[in-house]
């Protein structure tokens, strides 16, 4: 199992870039994501953008521990342009990343080779333009105790400097935290000895 409890993405999506080459244009585009439904409706907007581009291919990839990738070559020959694309996004070492290339066809055809080194550069000019940032990973934890017990949890909340995402507080409450992964074996081992408190992850 990785120790890692960071990953890289981007802040917010990238200015519009520009490659030429042989009179064919491509705009790379890098979005941060982290759903499929938040793609599509990049990539739906961008073919209203260009609606007489010729091709709008791309790659994305989603998750920290568990990585899911997808690369579509939009009607490009096999792999000469979803995985260019995301072969820059691998080496950028980035995550929850979208990276959209549009080609408007300038008439004079590059072949695979060509299409292969123009679609890596849209996606390497696209990510050279995007602010990457590091993130951590978070484990989510919900903490279920009797109101009475409420002081001894908060103490180790404020002790430990953890993260309340919500919190229900009645006769019975609930506290939902997040921790950095490499942090919560320990915070779960020390609500699991607390009296009374219940704490399961998420």
């Amino acid at each position: 199992m990785s120790t890692t409890d960071t990953y890289k993405t981007i802040e917010e999506a990238s200015p519009e870039t520009l490659f030429k080459e042989k009179n064919s244009k491509f705009y790379g585009y890098a979005f941060p994501v982290t759903s499929e439904e938040e793609i599509k409706s990049h990539i739906e907007h961008l073919k209203k953008v260009h609606f007489s581009a010729r091709h709008w291919c791309y790659a994305w990839q989603l998750g920290t521990t568990k990585t899911q990738y997808r690369a579509n070559d939009d009607g490009e020959p096999n792999n000469s342009a979803g995985m260019p694309i995301y072969g820059q996004i691998q080496s950028f070492d980035v995550t929850n990343v979208l990276v959209v290339v549009v080609r408007y066809f300038g008439g004079v055809k590059l072949g695979v080779g060509g299409l292969i080194s123009a679609y890596r550069e849209g996606a390497k000019l696209a990510l050279e333009a995007s602010a990457i940032i590091e993130k951590t990973i978070d484990i989510h934890f919900s903490i279920t105790f009797d109101y009475k017990n409420m002081n001894k949890v908060m103490r180790v909340i404020k002790e430990k400097n953890l993260n309340i995402v919500s919190q229900k507080m009645e006769e019975s409450c609930q506290i939902e935290i997040s921790t950095r992964k490499k942090n919560a074996e320990m915070i779960f081992d020390i609500f699991t000895n607390l009296f009374e408190v219940e704490i399961e992850e998420l």
